[in-house]
């Protein structure tokens, strides 16, 4: 199903090495996720008073289509006598067209922001992250969001980099939503790239974190106590995982 889901709607899509699919969406829409979600758990778990908005990170967030999901998700109440909420968002991804692409198409642009980065570049003269928190006088997010990004940061970065994002993403935000791809959609990345005749993933052949990649990731997280796993949402109809973590340090 993997193979039909990702080379069906492209005819290079070994051109995508980051996972920076164009169109994205249109084959795997955002209710595959927002439809796991029970109304008003995550709002539950990040209630605050009217004065304090939520705060969220969404870590490749393409071109916006998904950030722009949660986002609606967040604001529905669960009872009608809930007090409405402020949300914010900040969306990044490395690839800028992309960005550019869901710049365009914001439907709430006070409310969502979107900016190229590649939050694994630690040589980046100024952080966006940490200047969006800035202005709201905060120095972490609410809620982080990383759907399928997991195994291109693995891929790209290798094992030391994966265990580096997973942090970064502990220190950055209170509670995390990861949904990682499972093993067997990195042999088909590392195929298609095969296929096309272009070079390998550098680390694929290396990597020693492998097989339950949601299992994996949980111990990660788990390890050196940085993280929590309190929550399964279920599986989409891709088979990948939707987990909720919650970062061990103090929380607002």
């Amino acid at each position: 199903m993997e193979d039909q889901e990702i080379e069906a709607p492209y005819e290079d899509p070994g051109a995508a090495p980051y996972g920076n699919f164009p169109n994205y969406y249109s084959f795997n829409p955002p209710e595959n996720r927002i439809s796991l979600l029970p109304p008003g758990k995550l709002r539950s778990l990040l209630h605050r008073s009217c004065e304090a908005p939520i705060m969220c990170l969404d870590v490749g967030c393409n071109s916006g289509d998904l950030s722009v999901a949660f986002y609606n998700h967040l604001l529905q109440p669960l009872e009608p006598t809930d007090v409405p909420v402020d949300v914010h968002f900040l969306g990044c991804d490395i690839d800028a067209n992309l960005i550019a692409k869901a710049q365009a198409s914001n439907p709430f642009p006070k409310s969502i922001s979107y900016v190229t980065l590649d939050i694994m570049d630690s040589s980046e003269p100024e952080d966006p992250i940490q200047h969006f928190l800035n202005g709201f006088n905060r120095s972490t997010f609410d809620l982080g969001f990383c759907m399928s990004i997991t195994m291109w940061i693995h891929l790209n970065h290798g094992d030391q980099g994966l265990i580096d994002f997973l942090g970064k993403l502990t220190n950055l935000c209170d509670y995390l939503l990861i949904e990682p791809q499972p093993w067997k959609c990195y042999r088909n990345a590392a195929r298609r790239l095969r296929k096309l005749g272009r070079q390998d993933f550098d680390h694929f052949h290396s990597l020693s974190i492998r097989g339950d990649m949601a299992k994996r990731i949980t111990g990660i997280l788990k390890k050196g106590g940085r993280a929590d796993l309190i929550q399964r949402f279920g599986k989409t109809s891709w088979d990948r995982s939707l987990l909720l973590y919650r970062s061990n340090r103090p929380t607002k």
